[in-house]
């Protein structure tokens, strides 16, 4: 020990020992004292309100009766609680065909885009040096500024003279028109996965669709789900291309046959709320359930890896 530490007193170097340590560990609050934003509170909690009391009116408007609901009082509770709106709906638009059309048309769409969305991002995030690739990405993120009512009469000439004026079709111009935003999320995650992990699957003799598809298409699965998710509701509540698209009436969507409520049957407002929320009850339960994957793919495709 040197003759200056010897100088110093214990308690003196207790003290200056706590000190130091005090200065560099990083200062972190306790648990349950964090400050609380009022004003994200607020405005979380009005994002909230514009979306439960739409719901909440839906929901009250489809248990009550034909006399409830013309009453002039959108907000009061059913009383007594009426079924019947949720039979006759059933009836109108023959919810099983329809419900069955939109759920394939849905099922394809979700399939269909996450698979050749995937393929597409790997080639693309993977030949990023060769001009065709780099360019076909930027091409792809001009059609995101392309709308469909654009191209909506050639659409309905191109699927008329194809012989596609039907689901088949939809299901078809509902992928390509969510291609780019997908590749543009796959794209994302994809640089965020290390290219050692395809360098040691080649070493081990595998084939570039090998390694795809047994290596990277597993990682993607929080992406997958985010962008399911997203052709899900856009395919699920799509109502102009449909309408423009297929020809014969009795294979229409059910967003599409929901519109007689727009029109005759308009003032069977219990009906009508009820088959609304028959319609919107698939989109909400898959939501509530990959909502988590829908946010975790969001996430970690916005950092680099």
């Amino acid at each position: 020990m040197t003759q200056a530490a010897a100088s110093i007193p214990l308690g003196d170097t207790k003290r200056t020992a706590r000190d130091t340590t005090a200065t560099t560990r990083p200062t972190r609050g306790r648990v349950g004292q964090e400050r609380t934003n009022w004003s994200v509170m607020i405005i979380l909690i009005l994002c909230a309100v514009t979306v439960l009391v739409p719901l909440y009116v839906t929901v009250s408007m489809a248990l009550k009766t034909g006399a409830q609901a013309v009453d002039g009082n959108a907000f009061s509770l059913p009383s007594p609680v009426d079924f019947s709106g949720f039979a006759k709906a059933w009836e109108l638009t023959n919810f099983p065909v329809s419900f069955t059309i939109s759920v394939l048309i849905t099922a394809g769409t979700v399939i269909g885009t996450v698979l050749l969305s995937a393929l597409a991002s790997y080639a693309i995030a993977r030949n990023w040096d060769r001009r065709f690739f780099r360019w076909s990405f930027y091409y792809l993120l001009a059609a995101l500024f392309l709308p469909f009512t654009v191209v909506a009469l050639p659409q309905i000439q191109l699927t008329g003279l194809l012989g596609l004026a039907n689901p088949v079709g939809v299901t078809i111009l509902h992928i390509m028109f969510q291609l780019s935003f997908s590749i543009l999320l796959f794209t994302a995650f994809l640089r965020s996965i290390p290219l050692e992990l395809e360098e040691s699957a080649r070493i081990d003799g595998a084939t570039t669709w090998q390694t795809f598809w047994r290596l990277i298409f597993p990682l993607l699965a929080p992406m997958s789900a985010t962008v399911a998710i997203f052709a899900f509701l856009a395919s699920w509540n799509d109502f102009m291309m449909p309408s423009l698209i297929i020809a014969d009436s009795s294979q229409q969507t059910l967003p599409v046959i929901q519109n007689i409520f727009q029109t005759q049957f308009s003032t069977n407002y219990n009906v009508s709320f009820a088959s609304y929320l028959m319609a919107m009850a698939p989109a909400i339960i898959v939501y509530l359930f990959t909502q988590r994957w829908v946010m975790e793919g969001v996430t970690q495709g916005a950092v680099k890896g």
